[in-house]
This record gives structure tokens, C-alpha cells and sequence, in this order.
């Protein structure tokens, strides 16, 4: 197990439309690659979380982040590395989100969220949303 005192900071948005959030696909080549996840990325030096999202979310899907509520942190240890994941819901934006970086994106319903495989990290946040987004 990794020694989450060396983790990864990440900033990570559910980004929510009506009754369906943002789901991005890892692509090849990176960690956990073919698993879908919320989308986000690490957080650069002194950026706090509205900073970091708005970032990476423009970075990622080509869009503004207008509108953020901190949801929960959560720390992960993979055996290889760990994580401290900033999660945010996203309830309003500019733009229509499309994978800049080559990667698959989709809006999914929240009761086929289950039809889904997710890196063990986020399976926190699934349980969160569930609680908190009328379906």
C-alpha cells in the first residue's frame, strides 16, 4: 500500500445535467485505462479547488466551470501510488462538454451509474451522488 502523505492531490467535478452526470473513459496507455471515472486532474501548485477545476474541465472537456459545491475528500491507496480526491458537484457550466483530449465522454443516468466500472477510488463518490441527485 502507498503512504497517502506523498499522494496525488486530484481535483474531481461530477458534473450533473438534469437526472445524468459526466462520465470520461481512461484511455490507453494511463492507469486504470478502459474504466470510466469523474472528470478532473491534479492540482497545480497553490491552486485551490475552484481554481483547479475550472483548469482542468476546460483543459479536458472544453468548459467553463460557473458554478461548484465542495462534496467530500476522499484518500485512496492503490499499491502503487495513492490519492486525495477533491470532488465537487458541477451544477453549471458553459459549453457543451466533448473530450479534448481524445477521450470517450458520456452522460449517463444515475440508476445505470451501476452498469459501470470505476477505479476503486471513486466508489465513495457513487455512493454520494446517489444520496444527493433526484433520479
Amino acid at each position: 500500500m502507498s503512504d497517502t502523505s506523498d499522494a496525488l492531490e486530484v481535483a474531481v467535478a461530477v458534473i450533473v445535467r438534469e437526472d445524468r452526470v459526466l462520465l470520461a473513459k481512461r484511455p490507453r496507455g494511463k492507469k486504470h485505462a478502459g474504466l470510466w471515472e469523474f472528470p478532473g486532474g491534479k492540482f497545480e501548485s497553490g491552486e485551490d479547488l475552484g481554481q483547479a477545476l475550472k483548469r482542468e474541465i476546460m483543459e479536458e472537456l472544453g468548459v467553463e466551470v460557473v458554478s461548484h459545491t465542495a462534496l467530500m475528500d476522499i484518500s485512496h491507496s492503490y499499491p502503487d501510488y495513492a490519492v486525495n480526491l477533491r470532488v465537487a458537484m458541477v451544477t453549471e457550466f458553459l459549453g457543451e462538454p466533448h473530450g479534448r483530449e481524445n477521450q470517450e465522454i458520456a452522460w449517463i443516468a444515475l440508476d445505470q451509474l451501476s452498469e459501470y466500472s470505476f477505479p476503486q477510488a471513486n466508489q465513495a463518490i457513487l455512493g454520494r451522488i446517489a444520496e444527493l441527485v433526484p433520479g
